[in-house]
């Protein structure tokens, strides 16, 4: 007998916001110096972000593949690219099917987003039967202040219990909304598409992305299940660097991200020799 290692077809990319405050070229540049797989495109203020044209230089450039585009969903993005949640969303798949990227994360609609969020799961439902681009639906988590919880999402933050045949789970949001991470990769099974890997206390309402390894999320086991399961979705290092004390120390985070989902990407097996 002996060990042999199964290593999946995932693939492991770098998130262009783990680099902030660094800009998205900076991005391809680590991924490609790193031996990332590919980046996701956080699109954000960075005007780069917001150019498919530039982008596709850019990959073309570090020989680095645009694996998947994060929809400007966030409160500080709300302009970027317009107001319009539907037509974001339209751009973002324009721009996912140009880039050769297969996934558009996208969060749940904010509450104050009535007609959008009223219409989300049905709409989202179409604009899957007119393209093969995969639209991942994150979960997020509920605000609390003054000792109340608020849910700024509809229908929910938690998209696991909702009709969505793709799901990005991210494992700094379970963190902060006190979610069992591992409970919901089960019930998500092959609905998990996409992969936020990260880390989190938990011990605030701050979101934290810390390398993982470095918080009390299951990061390692549930990368460990995805091996085991044949996962062939992508996972995303999604951590924040942005406290690093010089470049040098932003590199080691980002390398040491990398290494850990190269492990426990690696499920031993035993085989006849």
């Amino acid at each position: 007998m002996s060990d042999v290692v199964r290593v999946p077809n995932a693939k492991i990319a770098l998130s262009t916001a783990s680099v902030y405050p660094e800009r998205t070229p900076d991005a391809f540049e680590l991924a490609a110096r790193l031996g990332y797989d590919g980046v996701e495109i956080m699109v954000g203020a960075d005007p780069v972000s917001q150019d498919v044209d530039v982008l596709e230089r850019l990959s073309d450039h570090y020989h680095v593949p645009i694996l998947a585009v994060h929809a400007p969903c966030l409160l500080v993005t709300q302009r970027v690219w317009g107001r319009d949640p539907w037509a974001k969303l339209l751009r973002a798949q324009q721009a996912a099917e140009r880039l050769g990227a297969r996934t558009v994360v996208v969060h749940p609609p904010f509450r104050w987003q009535r007609d959008y969020a009223r219409d989300f799961e049905t709409g989202l439902a179409r604009m899957r039967e007119e393209t093969d681009v995969v639209f991942a639906v994150e979960n997020m988590f509920p605000l609390r202040a003054r000792g109340n919880q608020v849910v700024p999402y509809s229908p929910d933050w938690n998209p696991v219990e909702y009709d969505f045949p793709q799901v990005t789970l991210d494992l700094s949001h379970t963190a902060v909304s006190g979610s069992d991470a591992m409970e919901m990769a089960v019930k998500l099974g092959d609905r998990l598409a996409h992969l936020h890997l990260a880390d989190g206390l938990g011990v605030s309402n701050k979101d934290e992305h810390l390398v993982p390894g470095r918080g009390n999320q299951p990061c390692a086991q549930i990368l460990e299940r995805l091996a085991g399961n044949g996962y062939d979705g992508l996972v995303v290092l999604e951590i924040n660097t942005r406290r690093a004390a010089s470049r040098t120390e932003r590199i080691d985070d980002l390398a040491e991200a990398l290494a850990f989902a190269r492990l426990h990407l690696a499920a031993s097996s035993a085989a006849d020799a």
